[in-house]
Formats: structure tokens, C-alpha cells, sequence
């Protein structure tokens, strides 16, 4: 089967558009979710961490479920994205704009699922394309995809981060958090426009891979190397507000810290790209990995009011983020490849569908554990959402 060629920069554009406005319901949601919820809903911090611990298991096990279901329906790929950004749309809107109906917490876990199966099954189709968007699976082309998209998508987390507090100044809602509901919305439905020409590219012929072959082609070895860096990530996603209000006692700097954070990540990603074609992923990969110890060891040991300090902490390790996401995506395309061509067995969508369905199993597991094992911890350090929330509340919603 033929690949249509890309043309460069504009398709790679709209993929970077698309992970921009998948991206900024991510991260963020957890960045906002537990001042969000203490503030409208009254919710304390047990309640919402055993709703992230449902949803993450929620996504976990539907995650190969919706994977394989655009691997089977390759061909209805584009309803599929229509489909993807209308839940997100309609899950934002629910939690974040609309007032709930019935028990909040059961209207917010419904929210959620909506907004992350929409997210999920839009982040699978934006990865399990990679081949058809580059028109080929090798390391170079896909090293030059994936700077086109993991910047689009550290600029929609940054976006996402620092939205409700920009939209409280122009916005008739005290905490701007109605309006970044809507936003998101408004985001998704033109994805939906600019992203159509992307589904109309002709798939690349390759081969389907199962975990045997997984591991039998190497990418077992990235699979957990993958699930290692998105620990620490998904750790300091859940616990960042609670550090910076509480530990350093500086609450009003959590949203410059944030921005800072994902700018360093998001200036980065291209630089890493350019090295890793250059000098080799790999080599790359474990510079990256090594700015990250570095940068972020230290962060233990503050003191309160630290500022400084920990602004050159979130430059580094926003640094060294940048390569991770740009790389290791990259890094999977060719040994799946070479292992499905050793099966021999055709797959009408491609490697890239399975592919992303191993690729995004570190994620779910590291949010799993991080929520699970941290809100416990965070309740016996005497972390009361009250507390905690009305310290930090200015930051990401006044």
C-alpha cells in the first residue's frame, strides 16, 4: 500500500494543532481538578482522589479496548475524531461550566469519563496515525512528527494551566473555570475542521504486533523505560499545588511555575529533535534523562520560600521533559516495525494502532499509582483540602 506524501510544515500543523487542543484537557484537569472541586463542589481531597483513582482504571481498561476498535475500523477513523472531540467537548463542558445535577461527585466522575474517553480515544488516533502523517515509520520522520506534536501538545498543557486564571479577569465567572470549560469546547470543534484533511491520508502498509513480539523486538525495554519517566511526571502532576503552597509557602507563584515549567518543555522540544537526528535518539535520550536527576534531586531539600531554587528546578526538568516526549514515541516506530516485518503478518492501519496501544499503557498505570498512593499520604501528612485548597485557590482559579 502506497503513502500519500506529507507536505511539510502544513500537515504537520494540524497534528500539532490537534495534540495542542487534546493536551489542554490533560494535565491540566489534574492540575485544577482538586481547588476546582473544594471550591464549587465541596468535595475533599479523599473524595477526588478516589474519583481520579476511577477514572485513571476507567481509562486503563478501556484504552486497548479503543485501540483496537480504530484498528478494526481504520476506515471510519475520521467519525472517530468527530466522535473524540465531541466527548471531550461534552465532558469539559459538564464539569467545568455547567452547574451539577443531582450528587456532584457522581455528575463530576460522569464529566470525566465523558472528557477522558474522548481524550483517550483522540490521543490513539493522533499516535496511531504517525506513519500515514510522516508517510513512513522510520526514526527520522517520525522524529520530525513527533516535534511538530508533543510542541503542540506542551503548548495546550501550558495553555491549560494558566486558562482559568486569564479567563477570571475577562470572564463574568469569579474563577474563570466556566469559561475554560467552554474553551475547550470551542478548541475541539475547530480540530474537528483543521484536523479533516488528516484522515484522508492513505494508511502505510506494515505489520500487526502482539506483546510477544513486543518484547521479542526490543520495545519491551522502551515500554518500561517509558513507564520509569512517566512516573516522577505523573507524581508532581498530582502533588505540584501541595508542594508549592504548602512545603514552600508560595502559593501565588504556583501558576508561574507551571508556566515556566511547560515553556522551558515546549522551547526544548524542537532543539531535541534536531540533536536526536543528529548525534542519535538514543545517545539524546539518556543526556535528557541524566539533566533530569540532576535538575530535579534537590527539590527535597528546599526551604520555604525558595523561589528561585525551584524555578531553576522547573526549568530543568521542563528541559528534559521536552526530550522525553519528542524521543521516546519516536523510538518505538522502528523496532515494532522490524518485528511485525519478521511475523509477516499485514495490518490494514498499520503498526502504529498497537503500537499506541502499548505505548500508552505507562501513563494510565503511573496516574493509577500516583493517585492512589499519594492521596492516602497526603491525608496523613494532614494535608486538609480544606486548608491546602484555600491556600492555593488564587493560584490556578482567582
Amino acid at each position: 500500500m502506497s503513502a500519500t506524501p506529507v507536505e511539510q510544515p502544513k500537515d504537520y500543523w494540524r497534528v500539532g494543532f490537534l495534540a495542542m487542543v487534546l493536551a489542554t484537557a490533560s494535565i491540566p484537569i489534574y492540575i485544577h481538578l482538586p481547588s476546582f472541586a473544594a471550591a464549587r463542589l465541596d468535595l475533599s481531597l479523599g473524595q477526588v482522589g478516589a474519583i481520579l483513582l476511577l477514572i485513571r482504571i476507567v481509562d486503563f481498561l478501556q484504552d486497548p479496548l479503543l485501540g483496537y476498535v480504530t484498528d478494526r475500523w481504520a476506515r471510519f477513523r475520521a467519525g472517530f475524531a468527530v466522535l473524540a472531540m465531541g466527548l471531550l467537548a461534552a465532558g469539559c463542558v459538564a464539569v467545568f461550566s455547567l452547574p451539577p445535577e443531582g450528587h456532584s461527585a457522581l455528575w463530576l466522575t460522569g464529566g470525566l469519563v465523558v472528557a477522558f474517553t474522548g481524550y483517550s480515544l483522540g490521543t490513539i488516533l493522533i499516535y496511531g496515525q504517525s506513519a500515514a502523517f510522516a508517510g513512513t515509520g522510520r526514526t527520522r520522520a517520525q522524529l520530525s512528527l513527533a516535534s511538530w506534536r508533543e510542541t503542540g501538545v506542551l503548548i495546550g498543557v501550558t495553555l491549560g494551566a494558566i486558562a482559568p486564571t486569564l479567563l477570571a479577569n475577562v470572564s463574568a465567572s469569579a474563577d474563570g473555570y466556566v469559561a475554560f470549560g467552554w474553551l475547550i469546547a470551542l478548541l475541539a470543534l475547530i480540530a474537528i475542521v483543521l484536523a479533516r484533511p488528516l484522515w484522508r491520508k492513505t494508511q502505510v502498509a506494515s505489520m500487526r504486533l502482539n506483546g510477544r513480539g513486543l518484547i521479542g523486538s526490543g520495545a519491551g525495554w522502551l515500554l518500561l523505560l517509558a513507564f520509569v519517566n512517566s512516573l516522577p511526571v505523573a507524581v508532581t502532576s498530582t502533588l505540584f499545588l501541595f508542594f508549592v503552597g504548602d512545603r514552600l509557602g508560595l502559593p501565588d507563584m504556583a501558576g508561574p511555575f507551571l508556566i515556566l515549567f511547560f515553556i522551558a518543555a515546549g522551547a526544548s522540544a524542537p532543539v531535541w529533535g534536531r540533536l536526536a537526528r543528529r548525534v542519535g535518539a538514543r545517545r539524546v535520550l539518556l543526556a535528557a534523562m541524566i539533566l533530569a536527576i540532576v535538575s530535579f534531586i534537590g527539590a527535597f531539600s528546599l526551604p520555604p520560600g525558595a523561589s528561585w531554587s525551584f524555578a531553576a528546578i522547573c526549568i530543568g526538568s521542563g528541559i528534559a521533559l521536552g526530550a522525553d516526549m519528542v524521543i521516546l514515541s519516536a523510538l518505538f516506530a522502528p523496532p515494532c516495525r522490524v518485528q511485525g516485518s519478521r511475523r509477516g503478518r499485514l495490518s490494514a492501519s498499520g503498526t502504529s494502532a498497537p503500537r499506541r496501544r502499548w505505548r500508552s499503557l505507562p501513563g494510565p498505570c503511573c496516574r493509577c499509582f500516583s493517585i492512589s498512593a499519594t492521596s492516602p499520604m497526603a491525608r496523613t501528612a494532614g494535608r486538609r483540602s480544606t486548608r491546602s485548597m484555600s491556600a492555593m485557590r488564587s493560584c490556578p482559579a482567582r
